[in-house]
């Protein structure tokens, strides 16, 4: 795997703990095990792209008001949405 910073082929698969803003701003909460790159080389930890399209998405589908301060990534995802999908993601 390539690292999309320093593009040594030294990047991992791993996990992390990250810190999200919710969409509204209100509050920011912990989300552990998140999938996450890391790289041997230049030492960055990441998310790929599709990772944070997941979580954004994720919170803006979903009561956010019932979220807890902190939870696992597999928590946040398995959350009971309201909408069945993103209806102002232009980007597809």
């Amino acid at each position: 795997m390539n690292c999309q910073w320093c593009e040594s082929d030294t990047a991992r698969e791993t996990s992390n703990t990250v810190y999200w803003e919710l969409p509204d701003g209100s509050k920011v909460i912990e989300i552990q095990n998140t999938p996450s790159v890391h790289c041997l080389e230049c030492g960055m930890n990441y998310q790929r792209d599709e990772t944070v399209k997941e979580i954004e998405d994720q919170l803006f589908l979903i009561d956010t008001s019932k979220l807890e301060k902190s939870m696992t990534y597999e928590t946040l995802m398995a959350a009971s949405r309201l909408l069945k999908r993103n209806y102002f993601d232009f980007s597809k």
